[in-house]
């Protein structure tokens, strides 16, 4: 009997540390296929910077966030370290704390302490890398609510009933909301402004932007010495090949990342290094040596600009945070 009594406990316990998760995120191949097909056929070939982020694509980005040179990731958990307590005076304690591009759910653990969450919602469309991240999590801190969200929330914010009533504070660092074009990116701000608003109490955003600055210091972020941003860019082709049945060999290709000026943006590309032709089931793509693939772009904000951006969205006494070298910012905005 006292073998099944300590049996049933840590079953119990077990069940506990297991979070609740919900996929929203269902692949539809023909969807994928065909939005592929599209982006390499255009005039100048593009794709989404989604496909970066398969499971070993999401941890190369985890250990880019180690290199010396790119500064946005160790910058902004300064400016949180920092700030963090001011923060939580002024957007309030006890919200559903809704993590956007959760990744490994650090960053916002990191603040769970302080915040003091009645619910945490992890997001993120890399499912399977989610899901783990999320159970150890849960392990550590087995009566705190937990709910995973496996969507890509970069079409859609329609989220489910089971993150409850509660005020909602949304949680976007790491500036991805550069990879969008200002255009998209105020699109996107109105729906987290909307989603706000369907939670009780008084809900916002907090939000991490990178902000313009040396060419110099940009670009050294997104190609570094290690060579660690090329793998992750290069290591695309292998996701598409899964996902297109294509024939791209990473050999051939070569990371190249650039500030463009006018546009205020980083680019990754991947360019040819010969020609070639890259096949798959029902197409094909002819490019020239140097010809490149479009992968990602990163706007670069001002303080000024990216905060009409979040009351062109609709939220309201917006409170920005930066570093000591005004690299970064962190941007409070009450819905």
């Amino acid at each position: 009997m006292p073998n099944k009594l300590i049996a049933n406990k840590t079953a119990n316990k077990t069940a506990k540390s297991q979070p609740v998760f919900i996929q929203r995120y269902i692949e539809n191949k023909d969807e994928v296929r065909a939005e592929l097909q599209q982006g390499l056929l255009a005039r100048a070939a593009t794709t989404m910077p989604k496909y970066l982020y398969d499971a070993l694509g999401s941890r190369l980005f985890e250990a880019i966030t180690e290199l010396p040179e790119y500064y946005p990731t160790r910058v902004e958990a300064s400016i949180f370290e920092q700030f963090l307590p001011e923060m939580a005076a002024v957007a309030g304690l006890g919200h559903t704390l809704i993590d956007l591009g959760a990744g490994n759910c650090e960053k916002a653990a990191r603040m769970f302490e302080t915040l003091r969450p009645a619910k945490y919602v992890a997001v993120d469309i890399s499912v399977d890398f989610l899901k783990q991240a999320l159970t150890t999590l849960q392990r550590q801190s087995p009566d705190f609510p937990m709910l995973g969200l496996g969507m890509d929330f970069s079409a859609s914010l329609d989220l489910p009933s089971e993150i409850g009533t509660g005020s909602r504070l949304f949680f976007y660092p790491g500036s991805s909301i550069g990879n969008f074009t200002p255009a998209d990116a105020l699109l996107f701000l109105r729906q987290i402004h909307i989603a706000c608003k369907q939670g009780a109490g008084q809900g916002g955003l907090l939000i991490g932007v990178d902000l313009v600055k040396s060419s110099t210091v940009l670009q050294a972020a997104y190609d570094d010495a290690l060579g660690v941003t090329a793998a992750f860019n290069r290591n695309m082709l292998l996701h598409i090949n899964q996902l297109l049945g294509s024939d791209f060999n990473i050999a051939q290709w070569q990371h190249r990342a650039l500030f463009n000026t006018k546009l205020s943006r980083i680019e990754m590309h991947l360019d040819a290094t010969e020609e070639l032709t890259v096949r798959w089931d029902g197409g094909e793509r002819k490019f020239a040596k140097n010809e490149g693939i479009h992968t990602e772009n990163s706007y670069k904000y001002t303080v000024e600009s990216f905060s009409q951006l979040l009351k062109n969205a609709g939220f309201q006494d917006v409170k920005p945070w930066q570093d000591a070298k005004q690299q970064f910012c962190v941007f409070w905005a009450k819905a």
